[in-house]
């Protein structure tokens, strides 16, 4: 039975005027931006924690994927709760414990707390995300105006992404790294005191909650996480890295076991049957995979190799914000006349492009030759985002809103780990063979190129930054190397993007019309129940 209560007039069956449902998705906006804006505003400010906190390449590592891999572990079970118990509730809640979060990052005096500050903030975010996402399925039940309302929340949800590197390294710059952490306690705050005035509540209690579901999910998605941060830096055949892996092959089993024979699952297996969902499934993925990696790594060419600052690296990705900012909304419009697959497949060959052009300059560029990228990467990025929400949340019933959301930030989230992971691999492997035959050209002894390769390529290639008091001909072969290396990741980022773009055009050869029409029939059949029911 559905149970819908809270503040204020709207309810599921209920419509709210047009102020009120625009306060409410700027409220979700809001606390949206601070989180995905988090996600990525660290980036900046990882030379001056391994300065304070003496964090080294992998201590670094782990206060960017702290917060990803309790994030990604809890998504599913963050979905289930809103569906379940409350949409605004679980929301709130998941704002709250982020704001804590923030604060313990802040006030952290060592790398531990640091890193468990992250993982906080990864459990309030795992907590509101799909919260918000369902609330807007329940407000908005016009298809365009839904479409509208996602474009928007898509546009937000890039340009915090986008903005990260821009906020981020002034803030360092000025106030110092736990700066990065202090903003967002004030924006929290509001959200919640704002949230609780005007988020409606919708909540669907049915049977029991799936515990199991719960406790095989979170280890399967963690471990496999953990595994593919981990990698990287101890080897993906020592026994950590083994261990986690099969830990999350055997959980993984369990949980889809489980889920197959559960009357009210947790994830509903047969929803990703779907041509549809599927392929905005994998999109997700997808772009994650490719503009994520390749953004972890941009990062350290632009300030590594090209020698810009902090504050000069995040202003030069500006064009990308304003080209998301822009992107998002309009393709929002867009998928809600003709449906997802046009913007997805326009989108996703635009970031291929974008990630294959990059791969043609080096050491000695100017931003002025390569700014052209920024605005496909942005606007390719923010062609996907809107597309992949419409399609999945025009599928399924609002019952199981939350769930969508969370499948499809789950897949998200994978994607970025995964990408980082395995271009980073193919970074540190290019770079580690051109490294040394170019130490070895270079007559360095070969004890001593053996640990410059070592430290070069430590973290996927993280460890150039520490070779600055190293004669020149190192620092030289290094950035080199690095560059050599950064090139065949981009060019294998491009092929996966350009390669999902035709497997999209494939599968969704349909508009969702249809089954959308199923969910406004679920919909009125539900309000209905619920009359009767009264």
């Amino acid at each position: 039975m559905s149970h819908e209560s809270g503040a204020g007039p709207i309810s599921g069956s209920d419509r709210a005027g047009a102020p009120r449902k625009g306060l409410i998705l700027a409220t979700l906006c809001v606390a949206l931006f601070v989180a995905m804006l988090d996600n990525v505003v660290v980036s900046n400010a990882l030379p001056s924690i391994d300065r304070d906190l003496d964090a080294g390449v992998s201590g670094l590592q782990w206060v960017m994927e702290g917060y990803s891999l309790v994030f990604a572990a809890l998504l599913l079970t963050g979905g289930t709760l809103g569906d379940r118990y409350g949409r605004r509730r679980v929301f709130l809640i998941g704002l709250g414990i982020f704001t804590a979060g923030s604060v313990a990052c802040a006030l952290a005096g060592s790398l531990a707390a640091l890193i468990a500050g992250r993982a906080v903030q990864g459990v309030g975010g795992a907590l509101l995300l799909p919260g918000s996402m369902s609330i807007i399925r329940h407000v908005f039940t016009d298809d365009r105006e839904r479409a509208r309302a996602i474009g928007v929340w898509s546009g937000v949800s890039g340009a915090g992404l986008a903005l990260g590197p821009a906020i981020g390294g002034p803030l360092v710059d000025t106030f110092g790294w736990a700066s990065v952490f202090w903003i967002n306690v004030p924006i929290g705050v509001a959200g919640i005191v704002i949230g609780a005035l005007v988020l409606p509540e919708f909540a669907e209690r049915r049977g029991r909650f799936d515990v199991p579901g719960v406790l095989l999910g979170v280890p399967a998605v963690g471990a496999l996480v953990f595994a593919l941060i981990e990698g990287p830096a101890q080897g993906w055949t020592s026994a950590r890295v083994l261990g986690a892996g099969a830990l999350a092959v055997v959980a993984l089993i369990g949980f889809v076991g489980v889920e197959l024979r559960a009357a009210q699952p947790m994830l509903d297996v047969g929803f990703l049957r779907d041509r549809v969902i599927g392929a905005a499934v994998w999109v997700g993925f997808a772009v994650s995979f490719g503009m994520f990696g390749a953004f972890f790594f941009l990062g350290l060419y632009l300030q590594d190799v090209l020698g810009y600052t902090p504050t000069e690296a995040g202003f030069a990705s500006f064009p990308s914000t304003l080209a998301i900012m822009i992107a998002a909304p309009i393709s929002g419009r867009v998928a809600g006349r003709i449906g997802p697959r046009v913007p997805l497949v326009v989108g996703l060959t635009m970031c291929g492009i974008a990630l294959g052009g990059l791969s043609f300059y080096g050491k000695d560029v100017t931003y002025a030759e390569f700014c052209w990228v920024l605005p496909f990467l942005g606007g390719g990025m923010g062609l996907c985002f809107t597309p992949i929400s419409i399609a999945v949340m025009s599928r399924v019933e609002p019952a199981r809103a939350g769930m969508a959301s969370a499948i499809s930030n789950t897949a998200r989230e994978l994607g970025g780990v995964v990408g980082i992971a395995a271009l980073g691999a193919i970074l540190t492997a290019r770079m580690s063979s051109r490294l040394g035959d170019l130490l070895d050209r270079a007559d360095v002894p070969p004890d001593q190129a053996r640990k410059v390769v070592d430290a070069s390529t430590s973290g996927g290639g993280g460890g150039i930054g520490h070779l600055g008091t190293a004669p020149p001909v190192v620092r030289e072969a290094a950035s080199t190397a690095f560059i050599d290396g950064l090139h065949l990741a981009l060019w294998t980022g491009s092929a996966v993007l350009l390669g999902s773009a035709v497997l999209v055009a494939f599968l969704m050869r349909e508009r969702p019309v249809a089954t959308a029409a199923r969910g406004r029939a679920a919909e009125r059949t539900e309000v209905a129940g619920r009359g009767r029911g009264r």
